[in-house]
């Protein structure tokens, strides 16, 4: 512990919410409250569905974890708030929360900067992904742009589907992004301050992984380490820790990845605040280099110490 637990003052924990992700923002909250308060910390939850000014300002808080996932959480409004109060909080600023939450502009500023992802398109009905699949082929796919945990995404095989998986992530989001979907494996990059914990080889017998391969299957497998040897682990990591760094975003985070077919990297996309669940990938990243639940938990909290505030006013 880098930190005697008065040395944080009083946390809130930000958790729950009202996005798609409530329940797994709070899995992951009560589980960082319960690792905080066991290390001494004077930590306590607060929901923003029931209020958020109001206890903020009434409660005497130094600093916030944000264990929000999804909108509200993620895409620089709860920053902003905490900007506003001057409170300094875990993982991006507003910007950089903003940029990681919209997947396309994610993309963008990535193909600007010279980083792979794979080739994409906007559609607006079913007919526009038949006419991308004809141009990159089959499989896609196909998602919202500002949704996370891979809800409303699926993987669309032939036109005959097109109808579905469009209805599918239409109904989360006014954007639909489509992308060649990338053949290979998949890994995660899990990223705290300028450290770049070991990758994690992931595997699923479902189609891909999805919402209940993340947090609900039991056959899922994680591969920690990844059986990557150590120059190419370190160039992956590289890449990931720059793709972070180029929309903004700090703190902590995960950078999603795959390997395709030919060995050749492909960057899907950045999580601003990743789950802090017992099927979550941050914790299992950081037990390989000996950080547990609580150091992890502390370490993020960490981050706080060095945030400067949009409002100037100095960390407490």
């Amino acid at each position: 512990m880098s930190r005697l637990p008065e040395q944080y003052g009083k946390v809130a924990v930000l958790l729950g919410g009202t996005s798609a992700e409530r329940e797994i923002s709070l899995k992951s909250g009560n589980a960082v409250l319960a690792a905080l308060q066991a290390a001494g910390v004077d930590a306590q939850a607060i929901d923003p569905r029931d209020g958020l000014f109001a206890p903020l300002q009434a409660g005497g808080f130094d600093r916030a974890f944000i264990a929000l996932h999804g909108r509200g959480g993620e895409d620089g409004l709860i920053q902003g708030a905490l900007e506003w109060l001057g409170l300094p909080y875990t993982g991006s600023g507003v910007l950089g929360s903003a940029i990681a939450m919209d997947k396309l502009k994610t993309k963008q500023i990535w193909l600007q900067s010279d980083i792979p992802t794979p080739p994409h398109a906007v559609v607006t009905n079913a007919g526009e992904l038949v006419a991308f699949a004809e141009q990159v082929g089959y499989p896609l796919a196909v998602k919202p742009a500002h949704e996370g945990s891979s809800i409303g995404m699926s993987r669309l095989e032939s036109a005959a589907d097109a109808e579905a998986a469009y209805a599918a992530a239409a109904g989360c989001d006014e954007v639909v992004l489509a992308e060649r979907w990338i053949q290979g494996t998949e890994y995660t990059a899990s990223i705290i301050g300028e450290q770049v914990l070991p990758l994690i080889r992931l595997e699923t017998p479902r189609t891909f992984y999805d919402f209940e391969a993340k947090y609900l299957a039991d056959n899922t497998q994680y591969h920690c380490p990844a059986g990557l040897d150590a120059a190419r682990e370190q160039q992956l990591a590289d890449l990931c820790r720059r793709s972070f760094a180029a929309i903004g975003a700090g703190g902590w985070g995960r950078v999603d990845l795959m390997l395709d077919t030919a060995g050749e990297p492909w960057l899907l996309e950045v999580n601003t605040v990743p789950g802090m669940t017992d099927h979550s990938l941050v914790p299992m990243a950081a037990s390989q280099v000996g950080m547990d639940f609580a150091a992890l938990a502390l370490r993020i909290l960490d981050t706080t110490f060095d945030r400067p505030l949009l409002a100037g006013r100095e960390t407490p």
